[in-house]
């Protein structure tokens, strides 16, 4: 072997390696955003999963409700009109508003269970709103493990090396599911009324 090749050979050998490297860390920071991006793909699919519960216990509600309260047509147009905004939501800053619109409209729903004690006895009632309560509870869930896979896939794109990937392959941020801003204020309990 000649000794003018050795060192040629080294450094080939060296930048080989060196561009293999190179490769590999593109390939698995890359694979690690898809991961990171699948899962919140993933996460938001619960939400809506979650979601579509509601929406599906609502009408049930409304209808049980009604069989008490026929003259409070107003409240189960607005209770209907909100789900249908929930239903039809494309993404996670649509679903917030259309959620806060029929969590306001389900409240002064179960504000009309007040008026009537008939209502409150009811199993049906009763049921259903025990099982929406624990889909509330579910979507608030839901909604922690979205935005928390929000939070890790942006941190992604935004530290480095990440961000140089994430700006050539086009991986943008994702949008939390932000609370309601009724969430920010304490609600006022008043027993005199």
């Amino acid at each position: 072997m000649n000794r003018s090749f050795l060192p040629f050979a080294i450094v080939l050998g060296v930048v080989l390696v060196l561009i293999l490297g190179t490769g590999a860390c593109l390939v698995s920071g890359y694979n690690g955003l898809v991961n990171k991006e699948e899962e919140v793909e993933a996460s938001w699919a619960q939400v809506e999963n979650v979601l579509q519960r509601r929406a599906d216990l609502v009408p049930n509600l409304v209808n049980t409700v009604r069989g008490y309260a026929d003259h409070e047509s107003e409240v189960f147009t607005r209770v209907a009109d909100a789900r249908s905004r929930l239903l039809a939501a494309e993404g996670p800053e649509e679903a917030a508003e259309a959620n806060q619109g029929l969590s306001s409209a389900l409240g002064r729903l179960m504000a009309i269970r007040e008026d009537y004690p008939e209502l409150r006895a009811s199993e049906s009632f009763t049921r259903l709103q025990d099982e929406l309560a624990g889909t509330e509870n579910r979507i608030s869930t839901e909604r922690r493990r979205y935005n928390e896979a929000v939070r890790e896939y942006n941190t992604s794109i935004r530290q480095f090396p990440g961000s140089i990937l994430a700006g050539a392959f086009g991986f943008e941020a994702k949008q939390h599911f932000e609370a309601e801003d009724e969430a920010h204020t304490a609600p006022e309990v008043d027993f005199d009324s």
